[in-house]
């Protein structure tokens, strides 16, 4: 055999060319990480426990098998099982898990044309009369009664760990997904793609992914927008998509996202850990994650009363869960107001400034003292700041969030 025909099919080599014509999905692609794994048969997308970020799993030899549009339409599959928040999404109570996989799948495969064999389908087969377009919930709440005599091999998908080894020698129930499960009695058919990774993060992970989920497809909404190019993303989905938009602020959700995705780790020995490699002979590794998160409060005359009494109830939500340092800023920062509001205190709304707005001053205080994270309330009415050492959020009301003074690719979030 050729040495070109054992080369293992490496498919972020080929994304971007099978997402040309996709660019919705391409700029969602680019932002989940793409790894191979004989673990599992097809392919699946799962959150990473330790980074808390987007994770696709694939096996070679089945995406070696496909042709370029069924190639394209798996990948859209598990993007639109992120998209659609499969992957986050606490379970419905006492729901029989292969029935939910099935359905989650009927749901995405609506929107799909050039899935390769096993791919189910409202419309055909055992689903026949099912209308395409409907969400998960919907399906499973119509779920047809399957035929027990018809039953198979190979199930997958089904939530349940598996001890069958994978075609590379490893065991289908290691920590990326499972490679075979049993068909049940009960003649479901199979999923096409794995399943069983979607529980296997604690909730405070999910919730960090849930918030990065929001602005991975923000900025893909963005940029389809703005080149009025969404390829095969329906308008259905368009509504599904910019729903993701439309919840309240949750600042603990939120925080846990930014604090995740901006500070820096203090790393020590400790004895009380076991070293998973060297066990009882090097002492193990304790993380404290302390934050140090700036909240700069513009009080510049432009943001009127109303604004600042908005600002200052969305903060006393924040002290409900964490410490933070408060700097009130116009066209400077006065180190003598700087102070740090502790966590479970509650205070009123407080003007100690009002001159003009110049988003540099606070920018170069937290830059000079180290800051992790900072997040910015204001009414955006000034030029665009220097750049932030650390991450920086905008947060403001909605009618200043659609409209913002300067574009940036930084995060705008709307409250009240």
């Amino acid at each position: 055999m050729p040495e070109e025909t054992k080369k293992e099919f490496d498919l972020n080599m080929h994304t971007a060319r099978l997402l040309m014509d996709e660019p919705f999905f391409a700029s969602i692609s680019r932002r989940i990480d793409k790894r191979a794994s004989y673990a599992l048969p097809t392919a699946g997308v799962m959150v990473n426990q330790e980074t808390a970020q987007f994770e696709m799993l694939y096996n070679p030899d089945f995406f070696a098998s496909l042709t370029d549009e069924q190639r394209q339409d798996v990948l859209k599959h598990e993007m639109y099982h992120i998209i659609f928040q499969h992957v986050t999404d606490r379970l419905p109570a006492d729901v029989n898990m292969r029935l939910w996989n099935v359905a989650t799948d009927l749901a995405i495969n609506s929107h799909l044309h050039n899935l390769p064999e096993g791919g189910l389908i409202p419309g055909k087969g055992h689903f026949e009369g099912l209308p395409k377009g409907m969400s998960a919930e919907w399906y499973m709440a119509n779920m047809p009664d399957f035929d027990k005599k018809e039953q198979g091999d190979g199930m997958q998908g089904n939530g349940e760990k598996s001890n069958q080894p994978g075609e590379n020698g490893s065991s289908g129930s290691d920590d990326q997904g499972d490679q075979q499960q049993a068909q049940g009695q009960d003649g479901i058919p199979d999923s096409l793609d794995d399943h069983s990774g979607w529980g296997q993060c604690s909730e405070e992970v999910k919730d960090i992914a849930r918030e990065r989920l929001k602005e991975t497809v923000k900025k893909a909404a963005e940029e389809s927008s703005r080149n009025n190019s969404w390829g095969s993303v329906s308008s259905s989905v368009r509504k599904e998509v910019m729903k993701l938009f439309e919840s309240k602020i949750d600042w603990k959700k939120l925080l846990r996202y930014f604090v995740k995705t901006s500070q820096r780790s203090n790393k020590s020995s400790s004895i009380k850990r076991i070293n998973r490699r060297y066990a009882y002979i090097h002492p193990g590794r304790k993380t404290n994650r302390v934050a140090k998160v700036a909240v700069s409060v513009d009080q510049s005359g432009s943001v009127d009363n109303s604004m600042l009494a908005l600002f200052f109830a969305e903060l006393n939500k924040l002290s409900e869960i964490a410490e933070f340092v408060v700097i009130p800023f116009d066209t400077r920062v006065d180190e003598k107001l700087v102070y740090t509001w502790k966590k479970g205190q509650k205070r009123q709304p407080q003007r100690v400034m009002q001159g003009g707005t110049c988003f540099d001053a606070p920018t170069s205080y937290v830059n000079e003292h180290g800051f992790d994270g900072h997040i910015v309330l204001t009414d955006m009415c000034a030029p665009k700041p220097k750049a932030s050492k650390c991450q920086r959020m905008w947060m403001t009301t909605p009618r200043y969030a659609e409209r913002p003074y300067f574009e940036t690719k930084e995060r705008i979030v709307a409250i009240g």
